[in-house]
């Protein structure tokens, strides 16, 4: 029964990442959006927020050194999942577009400065937040100030987004609900119409599918309980990859569609929102004391937007190669973790 659901609440989780992209790209055309802005702030912030919720509930809610361990762990899991496993999704969609024939050329179209943008405001955020806390540790006066100046760095990040130069979003399907309601031939005086179909559109699907990433953990802890997995591997191995289907899952999509910008740019995007907004909290609410294995992959993550950046700097070009090698970094952190626990 629970593989069932597995397969079932799975299958949820990529119906609603269509009807998540074909609504932010119908909303992205109908504003006259670049692909950087739709990438890496629409489609990020929306796929990224759901997961912020967790360590909030943890540190609010739970209090005490346990709900701060929880917070703290779950606010430095999710650049590590979108360093390794988000980029490495990338990848593997360019590669199994190129042998489904949709691309002539096993590469990754991107715009350079955007992604270089991005990768260099993630570095300046998460930097500031692990290394100089590391150097001076439980000093609060300078942890809410690396928070504020997180939340600032954030708020120049859109306004650079913004006003970067970036190709338009390219025509997109006619809206799936717009389709549904028969609105094809709305009014252009009525534009708000097909406007707030696509951003109700956007919450359904994105409510959906956090529903069905939920029914996805839960039904993969019983398996893995059922196989006799240790649970601390499952909550810090399989765990993390599930809450972070929604994003990878539109990636995923786009790339096969060959919208690498758009498919990058929701992981780079995610990576800087990750870096600033929850770190803050993080930072403020928390001792923020980073050790052990929550440090190795805080390590990892600015260890492969460091490479990835050097690499785009010099060669303007990801090739999909380096991307797949994001997943040998989580590899790496596998046996990190087994060799702590055994």
């Amino acid at each position: 029964m629970e593989l069932i659901l597995l397969i079932l609440s799975l299958g949820i989780i990529l119906i609603c990442a269509e009807l998540f992209t074909n609504g932010v790209e119908a909303l992205g055309e109908r504003l006259s959006l670049s692909q950087a802005v739709v990438g890496s702030i629409l489609a990020a912030v929306g796929t990224a927020l759901p997961e912020t919720i967790i360590p909030l509930v943890a540190i609010f809610l739970y209090k005490g050194e346990s709900g701060a361990n929880i917070g703290v762990g779950a606010i430095l899991g999710a650049p590590f999942m979108l360093t390794t496993m988000g980029l490495f999704l990338v990848g593997l969609g360019v590669f199994i577009s190129y042998l489904l024939k949709k691309r002539e050329k096993l590469e990754i179209y991107l715009e350079p400065q955007t992604f270089i943008r991005d990768f260099r405001f993630f570095l300046l955020s998460y930097s500031l937040a692990i290394i100089i806390p590391l150097i001076f540790p439980n000093t609060r006066v300078l942890h809410y100030f690396i928070a504020l100046l997180l939340f600032l760095n954030y708020i120049v990040y859109l306004l650079f987004t913004f006003r970067a130069d970036s190709l338009e979003i390219e025509s997109s399907k006619e809206l799936y609900f717009a389709r549904l309601l028969k609105l094809d031939n709305v009014n252009p005086q009525k534009r708000f119409i097909p406007v707030f179909l696509s951003i109700f559109q956007i919450v359904f699907a994105l409510l959906i599918m956090i529903k069905g990433a939920h029914i996805f953990v839960e039904n993969l802890e019983i398996l893995a309980k059922e196989l006799g997995m240790d649970p601390l591997l499952f909550s810090l191995l399989l765990a993390p990859i599930a809450t972070e289907l929604p994003e990878k899952s539109n990636s995923l999509l786009w790339t096969l569609r060959k919208k690498d910008i758009l498919a990058l740019g929701n992981m780079t995007g995610a990576m800087v929102f990750q870096s600033t907004f929850p770190v803050s909290i993080g930072l403020f609410f928390t001792t923020w004391e980073i050790k052990g294995l929550a440090l190795i992959s805080a390590l990892i993550a600015l260890f492969l937007a460091t490479f990835y950046l050097l690499f785009l700097k010099i060669f303007k070009k990801l090739p999909v190669y380096l991307l797949l090698l994001s997943g040998c970094a989580y590899l790496v952190y596998i046996y990190f973790v087994i060799k702590t626990i055994s």
